[in-house]
């Protein structure tokens, strides 16, 4: 298969994102990701715009990337400088990056608002910058700034821009959508065009998603001739960001043939896509393609159905190739099958009773009008698949609870819960105080239950989400409450309904708690996720 070069620009490119900033030791982590999964190029920024990037730089130089190379970035020189004494490029050349990648002027706009030469002078600032480059050892590649807006207004010129790059000794030539303004079929044609006049130089292409279209621009310049594609971790980059390299990989691999990323590469993206948003600080895109926890997440009837029969019918690629996981979706739209393949994950046997799973998916469709959510409570659904059967045995009995809040001059604001469970037939009784009701109830739970379930010791609360679902209804509403727990190594998924919002968070930690203490005995008890 030929190879399709992947440049990474994320952190350059990448950091411009609204509100994205890393330190320099998870800069280094994600370059040494990247690597791992088989990126060509890694450009790392400027090599001393600051502090954080200089030093970056030196913690790079010593770090064993493989095959990886470590790119430089940027600009020509400045006018009516020579080239050696330049600051900018000297400090490229002092730089350890085998890679310099310098961006050039090739839109009359910019020529004369931004860097105010003449269309000669410009041409010069490109060649000299790279010959320059190229003379004191560095592999040079040229990121023709507003290309395309370039070519659209004066073609002829645009070509001569890449012409001094190339004559000059750039291995590379990129054509950037800076402004991620250029549609599709422009994309096309303007690449092609240039590959036809350019048929002994590489050609690259960096495009930016102002307008939805940074992917689809990529793969057809790539089917124009382009074998250079650049872009971030999940698209990340100023305003709407850059390409995907986690979506164009999989397309340029499994749809058009393309050799990328190393070995296995592939099948870490989802690890990668995952990880580089958690270490952002940034929530992980469900529905990113490819990687997103609902790109093979299925919920229609019909489509469940479909599945069934053959996974091609509503998957356009396995999963698994990606590092992905199908997964069925519980709601009032859901069938039979859907029903009956979540209860063979959870050992449910649904033959012994024909009616048993219309009767559960009814009971679905009436629990989902009061405002239950399935599709986001996994484990809440394996335990109203238990109860219908008839298989639940929970961990405990409930009896009562009660909550009270006080507000204390000397303490503050105390609130304080009490438990009646039964355990092993016998009645159990716990006082706990804790800095809200539900804290309180979970810790007056666990009291009471102290020394008889240790598996609760490994069992933690995540998240706790509340949300309103009849907001004119005021404090009056109803309340979904939404737990998530985790043993510290899955974690699962339960959900409480109610006009009372402590006894619906009730519900929904009980269910909780139950669910987990039950799995921790069968570690491939279905309906946990993996965190």
């Amino acid at each position: 298969m030929e190879r399709i070069a992947l440049y990474d620009t994320t952190l350059r490119d990448g950091m411009q994102r609204e509100g994205l900033s890393l330190s320099v030791g998870e800069q280094v982590q994600i370059a040494l990701r990247l690597a791992e999964v088989g990126i060509d190029v890694i450009e790392a920024g400027f090599p001393s715009s600051n502090p954080k990037d200089s030093q970056l730089f030196d913690l790079l130089e010593h770090e064993d990337l493989g095959s990886t190379r470590v790119a430089a970035f940027g600009m020509t020189r400045r006018r009516d400088t020579a080239p050696g004494a330049d600051p900018g490029l000297r400090i490229m050349v002092d730089c350890f990056a085998p890679v310099a990648t310098i961006v050039g002027k090739t839109w009359d706009l910019h020529l004369q608002k931004v860097t105010r030469v003449s269309r000669e002078e410009n041409l010069a600032m490109i060649g000299e910058s790279v010959g320059f480059l190229l003379g004191e050892g560095k592999d040079v590649f040229y990121d023709a700034e507003h290309f395309f807006d370039a070519y659209r207004e004066h073609p002829d010129y645009a070509l001569e821009c890449l012409r001094a790059a190339h004559g000059n000794g750039a291995s590379w030539l990129v054509l950037c959508d800076t402004n991620g303004s250029t549609l599709p079929m422009d994309v096309e044609r303007i690449t092609g065009e240039v590959v036809a006049a350019m048929a002994d130089a590489r050609i690259g292409i960096h495009t930016h998603n102002d307008a939805g279209c940074a992917v689809a621009n990529s793969l057809l310049a790539v089917q124009q001739g382009a074998r250079q594609v650049q872009g971030t971790i999940n698209g990340w980059g100023e305003r709407c960001g850059n390409a995907d390299l986690i979506s164009l990989a999989p397309s340029l691999a499994l749809k058009m043939g393309f050799d990328v990323l190393r070995p296995g590469g592939l099948e870490e993206l989802t690890r990668l896509s995952h990880w580089g948003a958690e270490t952002a600080n940034l929530p992980p895109d469900a529905w990113a393609p490819y990687v997103g926890a609902n790109a093979f997440a299925h919920k229609g009837g019909m489509h469940v159905a479909g599945m069934v029969a053959d996974t091609r019918t509503f998957e356009h690629i396995d999963p698994a190739l990606v590092g992905n996981e199908r997964a069925m979706k519980v709601s009032e739209l859901s069938g039979r099958h859907v029903v009956l393949e979540r209860a063979r994950e959870a050992g449910i046997d649904m033959e012994a009773d024909p009616g048993l799973a219309l009767r559960i998916l009814a009971r679905i469709k009436q629990l989902e009008h009061d405002g239950y959510h399935f599709e986001v409570a996994d484990a809440s659904f394996t335990i109203l698949l238990e109860r219908e059967a008839g298989v639940h045995e929970p961990v405990f009995i409930f009896e009562s609870f009660r909550v009270t809040t006080e507000q204390d001059e000397t303490r503050g604001t105390v609130t304080e819960a009490t438990v009646r469970v039964r355990h092993d037939g016998e009645a159990l009784t716990a006082t706990a105080e804790g800095n809200g009701p539900v804290n309180a109830l979970d810790n007056a739970l666990r009291r009471a239950l102290a020394g008889r379930v240790p598996e609760l010791d490994q069992i933690s609360l995540v998240n706790f989400k509340v949300r309103i679902l009849d907001e004119g209804h005021g404090t009056d509403a109803i309340t979904r409450v939404l737990v998530d727990s985790t043993d510290g190594t899955s974690t699962w998924s339960t959900m409480g309904v109610g006009q009372n919002i402590i006894a619906a968070s009730w519900d929904a930690l009980v269910d909780s708690l139950d669910y987990g203490v039950r799995r921790a005995s069968v570690p491939s008890a279905a309906g946990a996720q993996e965190a």
